[in-house]
């Protein structure tokens, strides 16, 4: 959950390799997919797709009001406080939520967000505080976590998170201690559950609005982490350390100066992790006064963006941390909870273009922030039932292995990006995104399986698998998702459409 400024998105110009179409070459050639030969790029982690449940879904919290709600009036005298509204805790054996989830996997499961950064862990099976120790803002009980642990043993997901941060934590002097972590991960493994890894708390970055001490600053945070290592070697070796978990840098949002990831790897002692993971939006919400539009949506700029994040994460990474993997521990369509169009379709490029583009520069974990809180969500948050985004991320789940190739294809208005097969090392799985309002044709060297997805309204809820309709069915479940066997040769893609091509080994 994010606290930002009200401040314009800031822009560099984009000089990172683009996986977005570029200029058409005068090879016609080019405009036919090759599947043999291809050079490998390396592989993604199995659980490279990945979601978010916010530690505000599950304590229950106030969080982003959805637009159709906000009072301008309100607005107006009491300001950022009237873009949240309290949501009660998520209950996370629904069996329509696990039955979706478990569709996707597997996966990682985070729970975290700027919430996390001031929760209490009540050790006890007594009834919920009525409010939190202080130090703290919220409180998470023993029934609340056993059902984040419960969740991720049903659905085949392992869990990962970040811990408190704020005064509550701390002893007289101001230093880190372990008394709400130790507790936490006592009684996770009481329970038979395991936290795969964590970051130490939710984007330093922005920890001057997410519940840190006053004057919390890269100097700061290398003693804490000091301490927090020290504690994670000794008694839970088996969990991964990651950080930063920064985000905004690089001309994305605008960042205090006081904890850049610069000078937070400068710091002595040096924090080391076993991972190194940012966090991504390519801009902030209309909620909280963003200038993103949907006439942007499918544009080439828009969809560049999440290389441009990269880019300034991984020369980080490169150059304090070489030997460890990059994941993205949190993204979504825009920060503050996402624009109204973050629900419907035409989001979908913008979803599966990062998806495709990470896997290719070597991101080994992607985690989408929302499962189904806020507009940004997989799942409508009332309903739980499918937004565009999951039919998208779906296919990727069905089809999408994890060794990624070099796509040998150039186009001026379609992107592709190549994969296993999904269980086949020989097989192959393509990508293929047409953001553009007019068809296309590419020629495939083989018969295929193709599922291509489109819409009526841009704008709108409602996507087609081949021509159908996609929804559940009457008793909540998923719909059987079938493909269309097509031959070799030339192949149509319609204007903005997204679509997965499955071979078959030969």
């Amino acid at each position: 959950m994010k606290r930002y400024l009200y401040i314009p998105v800031l822009l560099l110009a984009i000089c990172f390799i683009s996986c977005v179409p570029g200029e058409k070459q005068s090879n016609q050639d080019l405009d036919a997919l090759e599947l043999t030969n291809l050079p490998s790029l390396g592989e993604v982690n199995e659980r490279y797709q990945s979601v978010n449940v916010e530690m505000c879904e599950v304590v229950g919290g106030d969080f982003w009001i959805p637009y159709a709600m906000i009072d301008t009036a309100k607005l107006r005298t009491e300001g950022f406080s009237a873009l949240k509204r309290g949501i009660p805790p998520i209950d996370l054996n629904e069996e329509k939520i696990r039955n979706l989830a478990s569709a996707l996997g597997p996966m990682y499961i985070r729970v975290s967000g700027t919430w996390a950064n001031t929760t209490y862990f009540q050790d006890n099976d007594a009834p919920k505080l009525t409010s939190a120790p202080e130090g703290f803002e919220n409180v998470l009980t023993r029934r609340e976590w056993k059902g984040v642990i419960d969740f991720c043993q049903a659905i085949d997901a392992k869990l990962v998170t970040s811990f408190a941060i704020s005064d509550g934590i701390r002893d007289k002097e101001g230093n880190w201690t372990p008394a709400q972590i130790q507790p936490l991960l006592n009684y996770t493994k009481s329970i038979g559950g395991d936290i795969a890894a964590a970051e130490m708390f939710n984007e330093p970055s922005h920890a001057s609005y997410g519940g840190a001490p006053e004057g919390y600053d890269a100097s700061y945070y290398a003693r804490d982490f000091e301490r927090f290592k020290q504690f994670v070697d000794s008694l839970a070796p088996e969990m991964k350390i990651m950080g930063p978990g920064s985000t905004g840098e690089g001309g994305i949002i605008p960042v205090g100066e006081s904890m850049t990831t610069d000078k937070i790897l400068n710091a002595e002692p040096m924090p080391e992790f076993d991972i190194f993971s940012y966090h991504f939006y390519g801009g902030i919400s209309r909620r909280c006064r963003g200038e993103l539009s949907p006439e942007n949506a499918l544009t080439k700029e828009w969809l560049s963006r999440t290389e441009l994040g990269l880019q300034f994460y991984e020369h980080a990474r490169n150059k304090y941390l070489p030997e460890a993997p990059i994941w993205l521990t949190e993204t979504g369509e825009a920060a503050c909870g996402g624009n109204p169009w973050a629900s419907t379709y035409i989001d979908c490029f913008r979803y599966v273009e990062q998806l495709g583009c990470l896997a290719k520069h070597g991101v080994k974990v992607v985690m989408h922030n929302t499962l189904c809180a806020s507009e940004y969500a997989l799942l409508e948050q009332e309903t739980h039932d499918p937004r565009p985004n999951y039919w998208a991320a779906l296919l990727w789940s069905k089809l999408m292995g994890q060794e990624v190739f070099e796509a040998r294809f150039t186009h001026d208005q379609v992107d592709a990006f190549v994969h296993n097969l999904k269980h086949s090392e020989k097989g192959r799985a393509v990508l293929l995104v047409n953001p553009a309002d007019v068809a296309s044709e590419i020629k495939i060297p083989s018969s295929a399986t193709q599922f291509i997805l489109t819409a009526d309204d841009l704008l709108g809820k409602t996507v087609k698998l081949n021509g159908k309709v996609l929804q559940l069915q009457s008793d909540n479940t998923l719909p059987e998702i079938t493909g269309e066997v097509i031959p070799a040769g030339n192949l149509q893609l319609p204007a903005h459409s997204i679509t997965f091509l499955s071979f078959e080994p030969a």
